[in-house]
């Protein structure tokens, strides 16, 4: 598979990076509106959040919102051999599967990504730089989507 431009990857991430837990916070606020069931896939000590609000507050989804980020992070550092991630992402992959994550809602996440990286980015966020990023994220479910294989 060809690898996404790099350069617009690196370019584009290098300012969502500075503030990811800001941005980090766009994405899943977009994520909720877009698809409120998800919602009730993230309990933590069997507490069920009432409102993606209260969610996106507590420590421990804060910590996940951390956590995507640095996925992504790492898809961008290594844009150009997403393969040496192959393995890491198949089993974040079946992390995902097994608290009942559908391998359908990976589209609407990144949706909302897209709409983070334009909304941090602005004029700059080109229809290069989104075509890079949808390519980009692609690999990275294909690669997640072996979680969801039958092993």
């Amino acid at each position: 598979m060809e690898s996404p431009e790099p350069e617009l990857i690196r370019q584009s991430w290098q300012a969502v990076n500075r503030s990811p837990l800001e941005h980090g916070t766009i994405l899943f606020t977009r994520l909720f509106d877009l698809e409120p069931d998800l919602l009730p896939l993230f309990q933590y000590n069997c507490r069920q959040y009432s409102s993606s609000e209260e969610c996106l507050s507590s420590p421990e989804f804060l910590d996940h919102i951390r956590k995507v980020m640095l996925v992504i992070d790492a898809a961008v550092t290594n844009v150009e051999d997403l393969s040496s991630l192959e393995e890491y992402l198949a089993g974040l992959g079946r992390k995902h599967r097994a608290v009942g994550v559908k391998l359908s809602s990976f589209s609407t996440v990144g949706e909302a990504l897209l709409y983070m990286l334009e909304k941090c980015l602005g004029p700059a966020f080109t229809p290069a730089m989104r075509a890079a990023w949808r390519q980009l994220y692609g690999a990275v479910v294909q690669a997640m989507s072996r979680g969801w294989d039958n092993e």
